[in-house]
């Protein structure tokens, strides 16, 4: 079943927002990287290769639906940090405005009755929840270190050693 011209624009909107959210973790890795924690970049590289897949996972649902992906117009991410903590604080400030979208969207997909996206949506639902509390983690060990170089190092390797993986979906 088509997905109707509303829920079609929602979606291609989430598309959108997915590759800003992939590009605000790019600007969160090369913060890092010139901070001289490279586990830390790598970690937020991961993540926005992640959100790559996430992307391409609303695409593929809505081509497979007979509908038009589009990725609309992206804006650079404003991003500044002056601290470690502010780098994820940031990741998780952005990591919650996904989750509501992703809520606004299953909101919308019930409200027209679209129960082929309820699949997609809870998955992705709980992906944000998982994304969610990873990235709370780390903010809250990150206060606890507050700033101790050797900490901060640990932290660095830990986050160094996640596996990579392939933007393609899943």
């Amino acid at each position: 079943m088509k997905l109707n011209k509303t829920l079609e624009t929602k979606f291609n909107e989430q598309i959108t927002l997915e590759f800003e959210a992939s590009l605000v973790y790019r600007q969160l890795a090369i913060e890092l990287e010139l901070k001289d924690l490279p586990g830390m970049a790598a970690w937020l590289r991961h993540q926005a290769d992640e959100e790559i897949v996430h992307a391409n996972k609303f695409i593929d649902h809505m081509a497979d639906r007979d509908n038009h992906p589009r990725i609309g117009a992206l804006k650079a991410p404003k991003v500044s940090s002056t601290s470690v903590l502010d780098v994820f604080k940031a990741a998780l400030g952005h990591e919650q405005r996904v989750s509501e979208s992703i809520r606004d969207l299953y909101r919308a997909a019930e409200k027209a009755g679209d129960l082929d996206s309820r699949p997609l949506l809870n998955w992705f639902i709980e992906e944000q929840l998982e994304e969610e509390a990873t990235v709370s983690e780390i903010v809250g060990r990150v206060e606890l270190i507050n700033e101790d170089g050797p900490g901060l190092l640990r932290l660095d390797e830990e986050l160094g050693a996640r596996p990579t993986r392939t933007t393609e979906s899943n």
